[in-house]
């Protein structure tokens, strides 16, 4: 059912999300294909908020910080695991694979290796600020509208 706290939680993770994302993408070398990164990612950053951080607003701002940093986790491996995901499916359609296993398992290599990448202290900072931030105003609304 919706709620002001999943509406605004959704709204909130998802800018944390996109705005992460924009500072990524200058990780990456100049000439890789982003596809639809920012998109995939922002999408996650929704659904966290949607089903992580809205039903749980108004629960107290104690609840805030382990629901908000559990939302934040959640995106964060939401992106990274459909970012290598689909990463696999263009290299598999380019043939690169022997089989299956190999495929599935360089999932699992694209995953850490991304995941090692956003690993700086500029990624770290905004997305603990921003979901510091998102939750307790998600807080703040579910407390008040909801």
């Amino acid at each position: 059912m919706p709620t002001m706290g999943r509406l605004i939680g959704a709204i909130l993770f998802g800018a944390l999300a996109w705005y992460a994302s924009m500072l990524i993408v200058w990780l990456f070398p100049v000439d890789a294909p982003m596809g639809w990164f920012q998109e995939i990612n922002t999408i996650c950053g929704l659904v966290a908020g949607w089903k992580i951080a809205g039903p749980r607003a108004g629960t107290g701002y104690v609840a805030a910080f382990s629901y908000g940093l559990t939302a934040l986790v959640t995106m964060v491996f939401m992106a990274l695991f459909f970012n290598s995901l689909g990463m696999m499916i263009k290299r598999s359609l380019r043939k690169l694979y022997d089989g299956p296993g190999e495929a599935v398992t360089d999932v699992l290599a694209l995953f850490i290796e991304h995941g090692a990448m956003i690993l700086t202290p500029e990624i770290l900072t905004t997305l603990l600020i921003g979901g510091f931030a998102g939750r307790l105003i998600t807080e703040f609304f579910g407390r008040r509208f909801s």
